[in-house]
């Protein structure tokens, strides 16, 4: 159960994380908005839920998460250095040859656990995952977060298909919902509403949450699995650029390459955004 200085350090965290997403959109640039909306998904999993840390990335037995819209790695690069992961130093070399810092993950980085970048492709991994899991009689929990965009991908259902009649209740799909697709509105190009309807369709559990709310995030993935017998679905609901009120809800800052000048405006702008935060009482959502 989450407590008041669990909820401190995910702040905490949050804000360092986006950050380094703020300066590594410079130099060449990066996949901005949509790393800012999944932010306080990934500190809440890494900091509070999953079994996994510096000791156990190769063991068996721990838990998995896939980032399966693998364009938003800045998260996890700087999610990564705040966990001592990785040497800050090392996101200098972003987009640089001499380092394996890209725009997408590369399993070269300890706790990346497979290449993504090509929409559409680490759920199925996931599913198989879970799958040899379940084989082996193992408990470890196996997460991919997607894109919302990424659901146009037909691959993600085929996989929920062979999820439910394998009955991978180990399997949790999390849709990082910030309701955009590159530079377009996702239901402005091919709507994806009803999803929750669509979900129970393809024989998965889905269940909404406040994706910013770490109180909410705590109560939601306690409950997990959903259902017995079947890969559980948490439809976060997010907001693309999150924190920094001039990015956020912006069809044009899904890819950015800012001046040294800019970075520090939104820097600037970040941190009273966060105060802000920690100054108002923490919600649950109920």
């Amino acid at each position: 159960m989450l407590q008041q200085t669990d909820w401190d350090l995910c702040q905490t965290t949050a804000l360092r994380v986006r950050e380094h997403i703020i300066r590594l959109a410079t130099n060449g640039g990066c996949f901005v908005g949509a790393s800012l909306s999944c932010v306080d998904l990934l500190v809440y999993l890494y900091t509070q839920y999953l079994n996994i840390h510096q000791e156990n990335l190769a063991d068996p037995q721990r838990d998995y998460l896939f980032l399966s819209k693998g364009h938003d790695v800045p998260a996890l690069y700087g999610l990564f250095v705040e966990l001592g992961w990785l040497a800050p130093e090392r996101l200098q070399n972003h987009l640089q040859t001499n380092d394996d810092i890209y725009w997408h993950p590369n399993r070269a980085i300890p706790g990346v656990e497979f290449h993504s970048g090509s929409l559409g492709h680490l759920l199925p991994v996931a599913v198989g995952v879970a799958l040899d899991c379940k084989l082996r009689g193992q408990n470890n929990r196996v997460l991919v977060m997607t894109g919302d965009g990424e659901l146009n991908e037909g691959s993600n259902w085929e996989a929920l298909l062979v999820a439910r009649a394998y009955r991978l209740n180990n399997l949790t799909v999390i849709v990082d919902r910030n309701r955009f697709q590159a530079n377009l509105a996702t239901e402005s190009l091919i709507p994806l509403e009803p999803l929750a309807k669509k979900f129970k369709a393809f024989g998965a559990v889905p269940l909404w949450v406040d994706g910013h709310n770490f109180w909410a995030l705590d109560e939601t993935f306690e409950m997990l699995p959903l259902e017995k017998d079947r890969p559980s679905i948490i439809l976060a609901q997010t907001t693309r650029g999150k924190g920094v009120p001039s990015l956020e809800n912006r069809a044009d800052r899904w890819f950015c390459n800012f001046t040294a000048a800019e970075v520090e405006d939104l820097l600037a702008e970040l941190h009273g955004q966060h105060t802000a935060v920690l100054t108002s009482a923490p919600q649950v959502v109920r």
